[in-house]
């Protein structure tokens, strides 16, 4: 039986800092995640979920839902495009919530975001978000 070490090991010539997207224009990630990751020689990215806490001084400035669904999605372009793609390129979004109420706002918003045909999303309500945000959104682009 393999070790979780002897497993890691294998893993890492696939998973190299070759794979990882990192964009300064994106709020740095807060644990053990990066902000996006490139695989299948580069044709499908991974975007690591994204709050409403600003580049610029990695702070939650809108304390509104639509404000804070804005920051979040600006963030996303930003990773998006440190891919080397655009929202175009996204085939997949799963938006966290707080308030399932804001659905119609949700729907709304990304409506000025993303284009037809929209990529496959899902959305799931959450009990609570890291820094008390109001949304969190993840991706998968394939470029």
């Amino acid at each position: 039986m393999q070790t979780t070490a002897q497993i890691q090991s294998a893993a890492k010539p696939f998973l190299g800092e070759e794979n990882v997207i990192f964009t300064d224009k994106a709020p740095l990630p807060l644990g053990t995640y990066s902000q996006g990751i490139k695989v299948s020689h580069g044709q499908t990215i991974y975007l690591s979920a994204q709050t409403p806490v600003s580049a610029l001084n990695n702070e939650v400035l809108a304390q509104d839902f639509e404000g804070q669904l804005r920051q979040t999605l600006d963030n996303l372009v930003q990773m998006a495009e440190a891919a080397g793609g655009t929202l175009a390129n996204v085939v997949k979004v799963t938006a966290f919530i707080t308030d399932l109420s804001e659905f119609p706002t949700l729907n709304r918003v990304m409506e000025e975001y993303f284009t037809k045909p929209y990529p496959a999303r899902t959305t799931a309500g959450a009990s609570a978000l890291a820094r008390n945000t109001l949304v969190a959104i993840d991706a998968i682009m394939v470029i």
